[in-house]
């Protein structure tokens, strides 16, 4: 028999629901064309279109505003763009101002070229700087275009929830447009998009228990719209070509739905991560939880070990049969320097552990957690012994 492991990185990747396998199987056994109009391929179409409203439903948007596409980083790389469609006009985005600590997908501009970036620093605990955003939009010249501010809503290794209310009301003063990263925080938080929560959204599937591989666009309105990144035969409104991945959407409609219902219970998982981290400084006092001073997400938390690398904590940990991460698992496998600590003033060379739970979480995972922890404690005791 397999031994027991504890997965502990719910924010790289939830585990499929069997509400979204069950959608998906189902999905599978429709062969035709969403886009044929027998009716088959109407078949397809509804199954579609029931995914589109459960994925407006979880952040209080219209159904008719969400954009399908492959996941998130094609959902940023469509949205990051200077070029914007309104009716059969145009308008402009001149420059585009992002976040030190964003995920690397807003990061790393989109279709602007390097030069048209901006880079808005963070606090000690990974918030946006607001005067430093209000100063540089201030000084935005709309005579070459609009400008489009891009931002994480929870940062995907702190768990750090950012006050969009108050960089909406920035972003609104200095005529500009908001696109916010909510990949880590839908489903963990509420967002409703019909508040003025923001321009646009980007979300992603599988981190609420959908599939990999598909994730949406979700814009407050539809008067204006992002030049497609991908072109083909008019799907999606024209927005993204290509034929609907009927699976994925499917199961991802389910997950929305899923994840939905499950937001009243979000503070159950506040407390088994309150019981990771007393756990941790339990076992290493003088270990660093980072963010704590500002509003997190509830199943996340982000701790260096003084005198250990991330990695061979990581790797210590896999081997006591507990995933987690050393950071984000968006660099094809790379682990190294965090840039979201570097970004909240604690060096370039400073590395950490991000343990993210979920509702399957429960008290055997924990106690591996602990035990594999506990052994890592043990052994840099050892070890500062023996020198």
């Amino acid at each position: 028999m397999a031994a027991k492991r504890a997965y502990l990185d719910y924010n790289a990747s939830a585990p499929l629901l069997p509400a979204a396998r069950a959608a998906m199987v189902a999905a599978l056994d429709v062969a035709a064309n969403p886009s044929s109009v027998h009716a088959e391929g109407r078949a397809a179409r509804r199954l579609i279109e029931t995914a589109r409203r459960e994925v407006a439903a979880l952040v209080n948007a219209r159904p008719e505003h969400v954009v399908f596409t492959s996941g998130a980083t094609e959902a940023a790389s469509t949205l990051l763009t200077p070029e914007w469609q309104m009716g059969r006009g145009s308008v402009r985005m001149s420059r585009l101002y992002v976040c030190e600590a964003d995920h690397p997908c807003l990061l790393n501009g989109g279709r602007f070229p390097a030069a048209q970036v901006t880079r808005i620093g963070v606090d000690a605990n990974g918030i946006a700087k607001f005067a430093a955003l209000a100063e540089a939009l201030g000084g935005h010249d709309k005579a070459d275009g609009l400008p489009l501010v891009a931002i994480h809503a929870a940062n995907n290794e702190t768990g750090v929830i950012q006050p969009i209310d108050r960089i909406a009301e920035i972003v609104k003063a200095a005529g500009g447009i908001l696109v916010v990263d909510a990949v880590q925080a839908a489903g963990r938080v509420s967002i409703d998009m019909s508040a003025g929560y923001a321009d646009y959204l980007i979300l992603s599937s599988h981190k609420i228990g959908g599939p990999k591989g598909v994730g949406a666009i979700v814009a407050a309105a539809d008067l204006m719209m992002p030049k497609p990144l991908i072109n083909g035969g008019g799907q999606e409104k024209g927005h993204r070509g290509g034929t609907e991945n009927l699976a994925a959407i499917s199961g991802f409609g389910a997950a929305a739905r899923e994840a939905l219902a499950s937001l009243p219970a979000i503070d159950a998982l506040r407390q088994r991560r309150d019981e990771i981290e007393a756990i941790v400084k339990m076992l290493v006092p003088d270990s660093e939880i980072f963010g704590t001073g500002a509003p997190r997400l509830a199943n996340t938390t982000f701790f260096a070990i003084a005198g250990i690398k991330a990695e061979t904590a990581q790797i210590a940990f896999d081997l006591a049969g507990v995933a987690l991460s050393a950071g984000s698992a968006c660099s094809s496998g790379k682990v190294g320097p965090s840039h979201v600590l570097k970004a909240m003033g604690f060096g370039d060379s400073l590395g950490a552990l991000r343990v993210s739970i979920g509702s399957a979480t429960g008290v055997e995972d924990i106690e591996l957690f602990r035990t594999a922890l506990a052994g890592i404690a043990q052994r840099r005791a050892g070890r500062e012994q023996a020198a």
